[in-house]
């Protein structure tokens, strides 16, 4: 049975990292939204966390979809909730700096969500859930956490790479570990085969 053609309407490598050792075969195709501008409008409507993760990951996969649509496009897009509010990556050293230690001692949620686009309309979504705990750490290793991986890091919601040097941030983590990595991978291979897009 051949595939459909498969593209992640995204840039990160890790994702299409974990697609490709999945054994699909998969393209990646960066899609232009202005996700700090659409975040900025869903907060001011008092959006929750989990409807802001889903229709960013939505758009996305929309874009490519509407130059392509007989492709299975997957959108994603990971946001991080704390005290009741949602986090994006940080765009400066200094923003990483104040987010992590705003974490530091404390439980957060990351909400990874997936949306499938086929034949130019939405045919799946799911929103993966991890509870994450940090220990207490001093300032002067924070800062130098940051200096030495800010070029990761800065592409990561909450400013960490749990899969690098930012496990030594944790005390605990609750939760499926494809999903901290931004991809829950489980349900959506699962969807994949109930649909016959791959073999089982």
């Amino acid at each position: 049975m051949s595939q459909p053609r498969f593209v992640l309407a995204s840039s990160s490598e890790t994702r299409l990292r974990l697609l490709r050792a999945a054994g699909l075969e998969v393209t990646c195709q960066a899609a232009r939204i202005d996700e700090a501008a659409i975040r900025a409008g869903l907060e001011a409507e008092d959006a929750s966390p989990q409807d802001i993760a889903d229709l960013l990951a939505e758009m996305k996969a929309w874009k490519i979809a509407e130059k392509d649509p007989e492709a299975i496009v997957l959108g994603c897009d990971q946001v991080l909730e704390f005290n009741g509010k949602t986090w994006g990556k940080p765009e400066t050293r200094a923003e990483a700096l104040a987010q992590l230690c705003m974490l530091r001692g404390q439980k957060h949620l990351l909400l990874s969500a997936l949306v499938l686009y086929h034949e130019g309309k939405p045919i799946w979504r799911h929103v993966g859930r991890a509870r994450l705990t940090m220990h207490e750490f001093s300032d002067a290793w924070l800062t130098s956490y940051v200096d030495r991986n800010w070029g990761s890091i800065r592409h990561s919601a909450g400013g960490y790479l749990l899969e690098e040097e930012g496990v030594r941030l944790f005390s605990a983590v609750e939760g499926d570990y494809f999903t901290i990595l931004g991809l829950p991978l489980l349900p959506l291979l699962g969807y994949l085969r109930t649909r016959g897009f791959i073999e089982t």
